[in-house]
C-alpha cells in the first residue's frame, strides 16, 4: 500500500513538473525576444560600410505562436536598430493563412525601415502557401530565390546578395537552382563586391554548393532546436538541419549563421531556447 501511495505521489509530482514546464515553454520560452549580436568582420570592408547593420529574421510560422501583436512588437524592434539590410530566410508561415493573416502580416512587415532593402528566400513550409510571392512583395522584400542582387551605400564598391530557395520541396536539383548565381560568380571578370552573402532556408545546403564563394551564409529551418536541454543540446531537428543545426559554424573562409528563429511549428513552445533574431554588423578587419 505505501509503495502504490508513493509511485502515485511520485506520479503526480511528474505530471506537475511536466505541466508547469510546458506552459513556461509556451507563455514565456515562446513570448520573449532576444537579439543576438554578432561581428562579420573582414579587410575587404572598405570604410563606407564599416559599421553597415544586417538584420536576419527567420521561421517566424505565422499564426502558431506568432500574432499580429508580436509581429508588431518584433517589427518596432528591428526598426529601432536602424537596419541597413534585412534579410528573411524562410518560413514566414506554416502553411495555409487567412486572406486576414495575409493582410496583417503584409501590414505589418512592410513597415521594417531598411536603408538598402530587404530580402527573402522561400522555406519549406512555405510552399504551401500558394500565394507566398504576393505576400513577400506585398511586405516590401525582394524575391532572392535563385537569383542575386548587387546593392551599393555611398561607394562604388558593392555587396553581392544571394538567395537559393528551399529543398525540401523542389523540383531541381540545388546545382540547377543555383546555375544563375553561380555563373555569374565564375564569369565576371570584373567583380567591386567587397562582401558577398548567401541565404538559404536549410542550412545543410552549403555542403551541395561551392560555399566558398561567400564570406558569409545566413540560414534558418533548424530553429536550433526548438527544444532544447542543458548538456543535451537539441532534442530534434528536421531534415535539412541534420549537420548543420547550431548557432554557428567556421567552413573554411567563410561563416555560417543559423537563426534560432521567431515563431514555433509542430508546438508552439520553446525551451532553452527563446525566439531571437540576429543582428550582423560589417566590421573593417585590417589583418
Amino acid at each position: 500500500m505505501r509503495l502504490r501511495f508513493k509511485i502515485l505521489i511520485g506520479f503526480l509530482i511528474l505530471l506537475v513538473i511536466g505541466g508547469i514546464t510546458y506552459i513556461y515553454a509556451m507563455y514565456i520560452g515562446a513570448k520573449i525576444l532576444k537579439v543576438k549580436e554578432y561581428k562579420l568582420e573582414s579587410p575587404t570592408i572598405v570604410s563606407e560600410y564599416n559599421g553597415l547593420k544586417i538584420i536576419h529574421i527567420s521561421d517566424i510560422h505565422y499564426g502558431i505562436s506568432i500574432n499580429k501583436k508580436d509581429l508588431e512588437k518584433i517589427v518596432k524592434d528591428i526598426n529601432s536598430k536602424k537596419p541597413d539590410l534585412v534579410f528573411l530566410t524562410g518560413d514566414l508561415v506554416d502553411g495555409k493563412i487567412t486572406a486576414e493573416q495575409h493582410k496583417e502580416i503584409t501590414k505589418v512587415l512592410s513597415k521594417i525601415e531598411a536603408s538598402i532593402g530587404k530580402y527573402a528566400v522561400i522555406g519549406n513550409h512555405d510552399h504551401f502557401y500558394k500565394k507566398w510571392n504576393e505576400l513577400i512583395s506585398e511586405s516590401g522584400f525582394t524575391n532572392l530565390n535563385d537569383t542575386y542582387d548587387i546593392v551599393y551605400k555611398d561607394s562604388y564598391k558593392s555587396i553581392f546578395i544571394a538567395g537559393i530557395s528551399d529543398s525540401i520541396y523542389a523540383t531541381k536539383k540545388i546545382k540547377d537552382r543555383s546555375k544563375v548565381i553561380f555563373d555569374y560568380l565564375n564569369g565576371n571578370e570584373i567583380d567591386n563586391s567587397i562582401y558577398k552573402i548567401l541565404l538559404v532556408h536549410e542550412p545543410d545546403d552549403v555542403d551541395d554548393i561551392d560555399y566558398g564563394k561567400f564570406d558569409v551564409i545566413l540560414s534558418g529551418h533548424s530553429h536550433n532546436g526548438q527544444v532544447r536541454l542543458p548538456f543535451i543540446g537539441a532534442l530534434y531537428t528536421p531534415i535539412g538541419c541534420k549537420k548543420y543545426y547550431k548557432e554557428y559554424y567556421k567552413l573554411n573562409d567563410t561563416d555560417l549563421y543559423i537563426s534560432s528563429g521567431l515563431g514555433t511549428t509542430v508546438l508552439p513552445i520553446r525551451l532553452f531556447n527563446r525566439p531571437s533574431y540576429n543582428l550582423y554588423r560589417l566590421i573593417a578587419n585590417k589583418k
